[in-house]
């Protein structure tokens, strides 16, 4: 059954086996992540049948209502990675600090930042989710992980991934060397290489973004997407179709598998915030992933890999996906940007414009 076919296990031993003074301890520590996206595999696959549907009833720090599969998940990649030595600390989307390994265990050299259940909103109605995470290099190995410790910028990660769950679980990897993806057996209960070296077309025709929101974006944004709208007799000569999934994992797969550009820019409702998705545990990750797949992930101002977080919980705008279409987002940033209420006082668009 085996005979052509590459399990995780095997496509970890042979990356380690480039790399002679390896530990092995990454290798364990992602195959202990395999076994909390297996065991939530099977939670998110019950449903009602497990009784973990709606919410937890219970509002986080930051007042969001998490679902009870979010706390179930977070349980999950808790106690899969909490006792194996690997690690000198956690952090979640439903930790408001990071999480101490208990004192029976040892600390590793690695740092675990993830979110458990990406996409829980749409858990109800029965669409797919997934979890993502992030492995950072711990400043001081052996000792238990500072706030400062995991704030680190995205191209210091040594791996990053996410499990989507959808018909078929699916773990997407990279460790620097490239994007592959392996499809759970729920018969063998292992993830097999299905998908090796995924690469993300440059060109396509599709964008992803909440449209509900319109009203709230930059110009450069508002620009990028009537010029999509426009279609063939537009600016861009060609047809675009619009998807919005409001779940970050399956919008990333379907992007590497197929091409496109998803869009969660920075919008008006809050300008004190710089944009909806996590910096840690969120964008970093998928940035990762995407620019080992050849795309490119950017904020519309910057690269993301190259942001220096300042919280655990930092938003950001994330905009990632083919390259040609980030780059033009970003040259519209540069170029389109300028709101009305921003030109000079006497311009043509001023204040005092009736009286020129």
């Amino acid at each position: 059954m085996l005979a052509d076919r590459t399990t995780l296990t095997q496509y970890l031993i042979e990356e380690r086996r480039r790399y002679p003074g390896a530990s092995g301890e990454l290798n364990a520590l992602i195959l202990d992540i395999a076994l909390a996206c297996k065991a939530i595999s099977r939670a998110v696959a019950h449903g009602a049948l497990g009784g973990v549907l709606g919410n937890a009833g219970t509002a986080n720090a930051r007042d969001e209502t998490p679902k009870k599969l979010d706390v179930v998940a977070n349980d999950l990649f808790v106690r899969c990675n909490e006792w194996g030595g690997h690690l000198a600390g956690m952090v979640s989307e439903e930790m408001e600090a990071p999480f101490e390994i208990p004192a029976q265990y040892p600390r590793g050299r690695y740092l675990l930042v993830f979110d458990p259940l990406d996409g829980s909103s749409n858990i109800d109605v029965n669409v797919s989710v997934g979890s993502i995470f992030s492995i950072l290099r711990a400043p001081n190995p052996g000792a238990s992980a500072a706030v400062t410790d995991f704030l680190q910028p995205g191209s210091r990660q040594v791996c990053a991934g996410y499990a989507v769950y959808g018909p078929s679980t699916m773990l997407v990897l990279t460790v620097g060397t490239g994007v592959h993806a392996f499809t759970l057996d729920p018969l063998l209960g292992e993830f097999i290489l299905t998908h090796p070296n995924l690469k993300i077309p440059h060109v396509t025709s599709e964008f992803a973004i909440n449209a509900s929101t319109s009203r709230f974006w930059e110009p450069a944004v508002r620009h990028y997407v009537d010029e999509c709208l426009a279609g063939k007799p537009g600016p861009r000569g060609k047809d675009f179709n619009m998807r919005w999934i409001a779940s970050l994992v399956a919008e990333t797969h379907r992007i590497l598998m197929r091409g496109g550009v998803f869009m969660y820019p920075h919008d008006a409702r809050n300008a004190a915030m710089a944009g909806r998705l996590r910096l840690l545990y969120e964008a970093n990750p998928i940035a990762f992933i995407v620019e080992q797949a050849d795309g490119r992930a950017s904020t519309g101002r910057e690269r993301v890999l190259e942001m220096a977080p300042a919280d655990l919980h930092q938003r950001v705008a994330f905009i990632f996906g083919s390259r040609t279409e980030v780059e033009r987002l970003e040259q519209h940033h540069r170029d389109h940007n300028l709101r009305e209420y921003d030109a000079p006082l006497f311009g043509v668009r001023g204040l005092f414009r009736a009286a020129i």
